[in-house]
C-alpha cells in the first residue's frame, strides 16, 4: 500500500473527514500518521478499541475529554531548559486536568469498555502540581498570593504607585503649570504614569520625557522622580520573584516528564480512538467479521464519502472464485464498485467501523493495489495506455497471496486485440499468485475467458433499459453488455447504420465498395431566417432559455408558441425563444415517419403512467380510448 492507492480510493480525504471528530491536535496527528496495517490481530484490535468507544458515546452520550490539548511544544522547551510563561504553565495545568478527568471518567467503565478502561491505568495524576500552578497563575497572570514575597513587593508597589498619582494630581492641579498641559489626565506610557505636555513647553517642564507623539510630550515631572525611582526598583524585585515562581513551576514539571509524556501518549490515543467511535455514531458504522484468506462479503455496504441516496453494494468474492469481472454501460456504477471495495477494506484495516449491514465478513490483506483513472502524465511523456502498463508492472512485481487487486478497464487504452489478451495475462498472473482480484471491462474477450474459467465470475451493473439510467445494482453470476447498439438506436442514430454494425460485429465482414465522387460535391449552404422561418415537426431547434437542444412536436399555434420534446418531456415554447439548429429534412431521410420520434415515448408514458395507478391516465384513455391518448389526439 502507498499514497497512490490512498489516493486513488480517497483513504486520506476519509481521515480528514474522522479528524474533525478530535477535540485537540493530539488525536489528529496520530490520524495522520494512521496507515492501514495488515496484520489481522492488530486490525482486531484497533476495530475493538472503535467498538468500545461506540458503545461508551451510546451508553453516556459524551466522554470527558475536555481539557485535553496539546502540550508537545510546551515539552519540548522544558527539556532545553526554558522557563516556561504564564500562558504556557496555564496549558500544562489544563492538560493536568484533563488527564484527571478521563482517569475518573474510565474508573466504572471496564464492564463496557475493558481495553480502553486499562489504558487509562497508565494515567498518572499530577494533581500537586496541577494545584502549584493553579493556586500561583490564573488568567496567565501570576496571582499576588503565588508567595509571601511577593504579595509584599505588589503591596509595596500599589502604595507607592498611589503616591506617584497624587503627584501628577498636584501637577495638574496647579495653576502654574496650566499653559504648559496639552491633555488634562493621567496616562500609561511605556510602563510609567506620565502628563502629556505640550511638545512646545517641554523644556519648560523639569522632568523626563517618557515618549513623544506629534505635539504632545508625555513627561514624568521631577517631582515624583524619587518615587519612580523607588517604583522601578520594586519593579525589578517583582521581576526577579517572578522568575522564581516560574523557574520552580517549570522544575516541578522537569521533574515530572516521563510521567507526562506518557500521558501525552494516552491521551492523544484516547482522543483518536473516541473519535472513530463518534465517526462510527455519525454513520451508523459496524465492526465486520474479519478473515485472512481473501473472503469478503459485503451486505449493504455504502461508500463513506458518498452523499445522498445511496444504492448499497452487496458482493461476496474469494469463496467460490477469487476474480471478480465486472460488466455493463459507461456510467453504470462499476468504478464506485471498486471504490467502495477497497475504500472499505483500507478504513476497516485502519480500525474505522464502516457502513454495512450485520453479517457482513472482510479479509485483512498485507497490500491493496489499485489501478483506477488516468495516469496520463505529460512531464514523463506517458500516454495514458503506457501509464496503466507501468502501475500494472509495478502492482504485479509486488502482488502476493494476500494481496487485493482492484483493476478499471483492465487493458483499455490500446488495439482491442492486443489490449485484453494483455489483461488476460495479468489477471491470469495475479491469480496464480493468489490474489483477490476485481476488475471492470469492456472487452467480450475477458468475459468468455471469465466465464470458462472454474475460479473466475463474471459480474454486471444493472440497467435501466427504457429510460437509459444505471440503477447501480451489482448482480454477480451474469455477464452484462456494454449496450452501444442499443444506446446509440435510442439517441437517434439510423437503423442501417446499427445493422451494419451489428453484421460487423458477427462477420467481420466489411463494405470496402468506393463512393461515386460525383454525388459528394458540396451543396451551396442554405441560410434559414429564423424570423420568417415556420417551424416543422422533427426539426431540432435551440432553447435559448435553458440553452439546450430540443425536437419540434407541434408547429405553432394562434400564438405563436411551439410544443417541444425536450429531456423527455413536452414542453412550449414562444417561437421568438427558439433558434433553427436543424430542419427535419436535414436530420431524416425522404418519407420517414416523424410520428415516430413522439409516439414511442408517448408509449411508455403511458405505460408508466397506467403502472402508477394514475387516476388521470386512466380517465383519459375510459374517456377517449387509448390510441387517442398515445397519439396525442385529445
Amino acid at each position: 500500500m502507498n499514497e497512490h492507492v490512498y489516493e486513488k480510493l480517497q483513504y486520506n480525504k476519509l481521515k480528514e473527514l474522522v479528524k474533525e471528530y478530535c477535540v485537540s491536535s493530539l488525536g489528529k496527528t496520530l490520524i495522520d500518521r494512521l496507515v492501514p496495517t495488515g496484520n489481522i490481530k492488530a486490525v482486531e484490535n484497533r476495530l475493538n478499541e472503535t467498538t468500545e468507544a461506540r458503545k461508551l458515546l451510546d451508553f453516556s452520550g459524551s466522554v470527558q475529554l475536555g481539557g485535553i490539548v496539546n502540550i508537545k511544544e510546551i515539552i519540548e522547551k522544558v527539556q532545553k531548559d526554558i522557563i516556561l510563561d504564564p500562558e504556557h504553565l496555564t496549558n500544562v495545568a489544563s492538560f493536568l486536568r484533563g488527564c484527571s478527568k478521563i482517569k475518573l471518567y474510565m474508573k466504572d467503565k471496564e464492564f463496557y469498555a475493558p481495553t480502553l478502561y486499562n489504558y487509562s491505568l497508565n494515567i498518572v495524576e499530577l494533581k500537586h502540581i496541577e494545584e502549584e500552578i493553579e493556586s500561583s497563575i490564573r488568567n496567565n497572570k501570576i496571582e499576588d498570593d503565588a508567595t509571601t514575597e511577593l504579595k509584599k513587593i505588589r503591596k509595596q508597589l500599589t502604595q507607592v504607585e498611589s503616591k506617584i498619582s497624587e503627584g501628577l494630581n498636584s501637577f495638574l492641579k496647579n495653576p502654574n503649570n496650566k499653559n504648559y498641559i496639552q491633555d488634562f489626565f493621567i496616562t500609561r506610557r511605556q510602563g510609567r504614569l506620565t502628563i502629556p505636555i505640550k511638545s512646545s513647553y517641554k523644556n519648560m517642564v523639569s522632568g523626563v520625557v517618557i515618549e513623544s507623539s506629534g505635539k504632545t510630550a508625555f513627561m514624568e515631572p521631577d517631582s515624583i522622580s524619587k518615587f519612580t525611582t523607588k517604583y522601578n526598583e520594586l519593579k525589578s524585585e517583582e521581576a526577579i520573584e517572578e522568575y522564581k515562581i516560574l523557574s520552580y513551576l517549570t522544575t516541578c514539571i522537569y521533574d515530572n516528564l516521563y510521567t507526562i509524556e506518557r500521558n501525552i501518549e494516552v491521551m492523544s490515543h484516547y482522543d483518536m480512538v473516541f473519535a472513530k467511535g463518534k465517526y462510527s455514531k455519525a454513520i451508523g458504522g459496524i465492526s465486520p467479521d474479519l478473515n485472512e484468506h481473501g473472503y469478503i462479503k459485503i451486505i449493504n455496504g455504502k461508500h463513506p464519502l458518498l452523499e445522498g441516496t445511496i444504492v448499497p453494494l452487496n458482493i461476496i468474492i474469494g469463496e467460490n472464485f477469487r476474480s471478480l469481472i465486472i460488466t455493463g454501460p459507461n456510467a453504470g456504477g462499476k468504478t464506485i464498485v471498486l471504490k467502495t471495495v477497497g475504500l472499505l477494506t483500507l478504513a476497516m484495516q485502519s480500525g474505522f467501523h464502516i457502513p454495512v449491514s450485520e453479517g457482513s465478513n472482510m479479509s485483512v490483506f498485507d497490500k491493496v493495489f489499485a489501478d483506477i483513472g488516468d495516469d496520463q502524465s505529460i512531464e514523463n511523456s506517458l500516454s495514458t495506455f503506457s501509464a496503466h502498463v507501468k502501475n500494472l508492472s509495478q502492482i504485479i512485481r509486488q502482488t502476493n497471496k494476500s494481496t487485493l487487486l482492484l483493476f478499471d478497464e483492465i487493458g483499455s487504452g490500446t488495439e482491442p486485440n492486443e489490449g485484453a489478451a494483455l489483461a488476460i495475462a495479468i489477471l491470469e498472473d495475479v491469480y496464480n499468485k493468489g490474489a483477490i482480484t476485481v476488475a471492470t471491462t469492456h472487452y467480450n474477450e475477458i468475459k468468455n475467458f471469465s466465464s470458462n474459467h472454474p475460479d473466475f465470475e463474471n459480474a454486471a451493473m444493472k440497467f435501466d433499459k427504457d429510460t437509459l439510467e444505471p440503477l447501480y445494482q451489482l448482480v454477480i453470476g451474469k455477464s452484462g453488455d456494454s449496450n452501444a447498439l442499443w444506446i446509440s438506436r435510442k439517441m437517434g442514430i439510423y437503423e442501417d447504420v446499427l445493422k451494419k454494425a451489428e453484421k460487423y460485429m458477427k462477420e467481420k465482414s466489411y463494405n470496402f465498395n468506393k463512393i461515386d465522387k460525383s454525388k459528394t460535391r458540396f451543396k451551396k449552404e442554405i441560410v434559414v431566417d429564423d424570423s420568417k422561418y415556420n417551424y416543422c415537426t422533427g426539426d431540432k431547434v435551440y432553447i435559448r432559455d435553458i440553452k439546450d437542444s430540443a425536437i419540434v412536436y407541434k408547429e405553432k399555434d394562434e400564438y405563436n408558441n411551439i410544443i417541444v420534446l425536450h429531456d423527455k418531456t413536452f414542453k412550449t415554447f414562444n417561437e421568438k425563444q427558439l433558434k433553427l439548429e436543424f430542419t427535419a429534412e436535414e436530420l431524416y431521410p425522404a418519407g420517414y415517419d416523424l410520428n415516430t420520434l413522439f409516439i414511442g415515448y408517448r408509449e411508455r408514458k403511458v405505460e408508466k403512467d397506467i403502472k402508477r395507478g394514475s387516476k388521470k391516465m386512466l380517465k383519459k384513455i375510459r374517456k377517449h380510448g387509448i390510441d387517442k391518448v398515445i397519439n396525442d389526439k385529445i
